[in-house]
């Protein structure tokens, strides 16, 4: 190109508005993020908290957004906005976890990097004030890819932690949400007990059955977060609290990669929501991923087919946030809700709640 051919491709640039930056800026970035899924009535969420919710979002989506946007990593870009979504007592992750049946807080959380194929997870701390952090740490300097309970907790003093007394994530929202969900199980509990004994023919599967339907409207709010950053790299993670009322130190799908969390390079990125038994079953974030991979699905199409198809037949419910290599993104969920927002490179977010936005 001559200087004459410069100057006047130079002078279209400039007439047009662009900047050089921008022109040099073609590499796709985008993130995605969620705040859980679940029963989120219009009816019960007041214009108030409809505002609250929208603004968190907004705030937990521009921050990864702004880490992509400057050429940042996607594990930074994915516990930027994790982190905010964390701290907020609105989702059920880190503030505003909810209660154990004994009244304690259990969290999750997992990360993986697209681009080496590494993870972390931990399950089941009580002391970590952002698990989140924690999960990267575990991925970035242990052998491991789960730790759970004391353990990843004594691993967190190792590398310089410092932890969070129990109460740190106590809510009163949350709390009253652990005593309706108790007396719902003792009456279900009851119900069942007195049935058997009756030689109703009620099995202990049903009882089981009657427990997870009595605790439907509890398990929901996990918070995640993909991204794919200007280098190509993919990046998921998950945060959560588990569902109200768990016993017997159970684990969700949150910290299970393949099932909550995935992401690999030249594929796609999933974090994942809803009733996590189903989701470990069903292997519904790895699921997504091979159907880009090995059938050369959509990053919308495989996650349909997932979410509103496969689960939601096998009685799952719950719905995911998913980005392709090329920052395509689904967001697809068979609740009445799943709180989320995207962002793609020089475009405004979009904050959503229900299927209309």
């Amino acid at each position: 190109m001559n200087y004459k051919t410069l100057s006047a491709a130079l002078l279209v640039v400039f007439s047009t508005g662009l900047s050089m930056n921008a022109i040099a800026n073609d590499k796709p970035f985008s993130i995605a993020i969620h705040g859980g899924a679940g029963t989120i009535s219009k009816a019960n969420l007041t214009p108030e908290q409809q505002k609250a919710y929208r603004a968190k979002l907004q705030e937990a989506v521009d921050a990864g957004y702004d880490v992509l946007a400057k050429g940042g990593d996607s594990i930074v870009a994915v516990k930027a906005s994790i982190n905010i979504l964390e701290n907020s007592p609105l989702f059920n992750a880190g503030v505003g976890a909810v209660y154990t049946f004994d009244g304690a807080h259990e969290l999750d959380a997992s990360i993986m990097d697209g681009k080496t194929m590494n993870a972390g997870a931990v399950a089941g701390v009580k002391h970590i004030k952002n698990p989140i952090d924690l999960a990267i740490t575990v991925m970035e300097k242990s052998p491991h890819v789960m730790l759970s309970g004391q353990g990843a907790e004594e691993f967190a003093l190792t590398q310089g932690y410092q932890l969070v007394p129990a109460n740190h994530f106590d809510t009163d929202n949350r709390y009253q949400q652990l005593n309706s969900a108790k007396e719902k199980i003792r009456k279900a509990e009851s119900n069942a007990d007195y049935q058997a004994s009756t030689g109703a023919g009620i099995s202990h599967n049903y009882k089981q059955s009657a427990l997870e339907y009595s605790e439907f409207d509890y398990k929901f709010g996990t918070v995640g977060a993909v991204a794919l950053d200007q280098n190509g790299n993919l990046a998921a993670g998950t945060s959560t609290g588990g569902m109200t009322a768990k016993r017997f130190g159970r684990i969700g799908d949150s910290p299970v990669i393949g099932a909550g969390t995935y992401a690999e390079n030249g594929v796609c990125a999933v974090s994942a929501t809803g009733h996590g038994e189903y989701f470990i079953r069903y292997h519904v974030a790895g699921d997504i991923c091979a159907k880009v991979k090995y059938q050369n699905k959509s990053i919308i199409q495989a996650a349909d087919e997932v979410i509103n198809q496969r689960l939601i037949t096998a009685g799952g419910t719950g719905g995911v946030i998913a980005i392709d290599q090329r920052g395509n993104i689904a967001t697809p969920f068979n609740t009445e809700g799943m709180y989320r927002a995207t962002r793609k490179n020089n475009q405004p977010a979009q904050v959503m709640i229900w299927s209309d936005l």
